[in-house]
């Protein structure tokens, strides 16, 4: 895992200052605590902050193949594969980014369709005076870029652009209403106008420093459902899961996993339990769990700690206090700075930063949900009018409650195109298509990776796995659905694997109490709240007050934590406020980020 950044001129331009290219590297210095390197070559500057996973000693990057060079962030898990086809000799090292190297020696442009990983790469042909920008097809490693008036420049998050002074820092009025009402933003567009994402699977080529062209690779198979009955679709689910954690275990470091106790991430846990009873392995597998100081919390950290004693892992739990939601989150929020404003980025943040003590290496069980059919309301999504069914995010968070100044009309365009996109498939499918397409990687990975890079960790999704997707993304709806659960297949998995997993009961979900802790500081947080320019701008201030006295109600703790997640970001990556003090300190701050340098 890694950090990526760089430029490309267009001809005749002169190159950018040594001095830019360092604040390039130092904006992505938290992603690659490992070593820094920056080298230019023809018409290309690169940039690679590393945090050494595969060949210690041996990866550094940029890699070289003849004219062309390489930067990456990620893993690519058929890399053994790919060197028995290619010819084990032909490769100078033992990192696994290599393999896109000499992919691109012998497939030229194709060389995405070989891979199988999490990835964001740069590759640059100074021959040909080319760049190749590509993005792993489900997003796990996010990728943008900005235009110049002299090229093109790219970089891991939005934040080193703005750092090294390549993009003006602003606001998009549009993003900013589709992420309050929305918790994230979609598309290619972010919140910082001028800088864009490199899709999901998309390729860029630029050429002389200008995109001439944009392929993607997709992630879900194409394809009819599939006639087979439930034992063989199991049996080919297991041979999938299997190949999948096997393959998302490769590390020359320690590694370990994210427990929630829910059916995803136990899933992975009886997975890399089986894997270590097959491989003769001693050393117990490291979990982590997070629970909450709050009695009615959902919670299911005794769940979790019973699985994990189960196969013998070693596990710990950590407990998330309000007062750790107050003195930490704006130094959470502001790892987001493409925002998601999504609560579980606290304890997800808390847990790296635990779990960071004695692993680099963390998988987790995200993914499940949008691949396996999970979520309620794909359920209801999959149902005709007439039996109750309705669409998905029909409904903002601020819908009805009456805060907002003017409240957008066009915040649902971005998931409007995707469902647009899905429309062919049949409605469960599209349901999920949808999640897999916006929600999935401008929200859930977004926040896995921003969260666990903060603290110099990499996070790996076996369950998003093209294996895994080629398995089960054709089955039949009641292989998926039963009944009032999602999910069906993987809990028969579980159930056959693991039966003290119970998969079949009900669970209690994964729930952040934030509505509770704001309330308790509802007036105090209000009043401050409605004090602020950024808020003002938006919101009734009255209103506002009056909405963070009442901040537990059902709707109320969405929208009390959109605007608090919203005042922070705000006062950090467009004020420049410095993160280091507590929410309220933060929020009442007149110093720049500099001043804590």
């Amino acid at each position: 895992m890694c950090g990526i950044g760089g430029i490309v001129y267009r001809p005749g331009v002169a190159p950018r200052s040594g001095e830019t290219l360092q604040r390039l590297a130092d904006g992505l210095g938290h992603r690659g605590p490992n070593g820094v390197h920056i080298e230019r070559l023809g018409q290309a500057d690169l940039v690679h902050t590393r945090l050494s996973i595969v060949d210690l000693a041996g990866g550094d990057q940029p890699l070289h193949a003849g004219h062309a060079a390489l930067v990456a962030n990620g893993e690519i898990y058929n890399d053994p594969q790919i060197r028995d086809s290619i010819g084990n000799q032909l490769f100078a090292t033992g990192s696994d980014c290599e393999s896109a190297l000499r992919l691109w020696e012998r497939e030229g442009r194709g060389f995405p369709d070989h891979l199988r990983g999490m990835y964001a790469i740069a590759l640059y042909d100074s021959a040909e005076d080319k760049l190749f920008l590509v993005r792993d097809p489900f997003g796990i490693k996010p990728l943008y870029y900005t235009l110049l008036p002299d090229g093109l420049a790219f970089a891991s998050e939005p934040r080193a652009l703005i750092a090294a002074g390549l993009v003006a820092n602003g606001l998009d009025a549009g993003k900013r209403d589709e992420l309050l009402q929305l918790q994230f933003t979609t598309g290619s567009e972010t919140i910082f106008p001028g800088i864009r994402r490199v899709l999901p699977g998309e390729m860029l080529e630029v050429t002389h420093g200008s995109i001439v062209a944009r392929t993607r690779k997709a992630a879900l198979p194409t394809g009819k459902t599939e006639r087979i009955d439930e034992a063989e679709a199991l049996d080919r689910l297991d041979a999938a899961l299997m190949d999948s954690v096997r393959a998302h275990e490769r590390a020359d470091v320690p590694f370990g996993l994210f427990l929630s106790g829910g059916i995803d991430s136990v899933t992975v846990l009886a997975a890399m339990a089986r894997v270590r009873r097959e491989n003769g392995q001693e050393a117990p597998l490291l979990t982590w769990t997070a629970g909450f100081d709050v009695r009615d919390a959902a919670d299911e950290t005794e769940h979790a700690a019973a699985m994990a004693k189960s196969v013998g892992a070693e596990h710990a739990v950590l407990r998330v206090t309000k007062d750790d939601f107050w003195t930490h989150l704006p130094a959470i929020v502001a790892c987001m700075d493409d925002p998601a404003a999504d609560y579980a980025i606290v304890p997800t943040w808390l847990l790296a930063r635990e779990a960071r003590k004695s692993a680099t290496v963390i998988l987790s069980g995200e993914g499940g949900d949008e691949l396996f059919a999970g979520y309620g309301r794909y359920r209801r999504a999959a149902l005709p009018w007439w039996r109750g069914g309705r669409g998905m995010r029909r409904h903002g968070t601020f819908d009805g409650l009456d805060v907002l100044r003017h409240p957008s009309r066009v915040w649902r365009d971005g998931i409007a195109a995707a469902e647009r996109t899905a429309c062919g498939m049949g409605r469960l499918s599209a349901a999920q298509a949808v999640d897999i397409t916006e929600w999935l990687p401008n929200d859930l990975l977004l926040k896995l990776d921003r969260c666990l890079m903060a603290q110099g960790l990499e996070g790996r999704t076996p369950l998003l796995d093209p294996v895994i997707a080629a398995a089960v993304w054709c089955l039949p709806d009641d292989l998926k659905v039963r009944g009032r659960q999602g999910k069906y297949l993987l809990r028969q998995w579980l159930e056959r694997e693991l039966p003290e997993a119970r998969p079949f009961a009900p669970k209690q979900g994964f729930t952040v109490p934030v509505g509770a802790w704001i309330e308790e500081q509802g007036a105090r947080l209000g009043a401050l709240m409605a004090a602020q320019p950024a808020i003002m701008a938006i919101a009734h201030p009255v209103k506002v007050e009056a909405l963070f006295r009442r901040a537990s109600g059902r709707r109320e703790r969405h929208a009390v934590w959109a605007l608090l997640f919203y005042a922070l970001w705000y006062r950090v990556q467009i004020d420049g406020v410095c993160p280091d003090g507590d929410v309220f300190d933060v929020l009442a701050s007149r110093q720049t980020v500099h001043s804590c340098e």
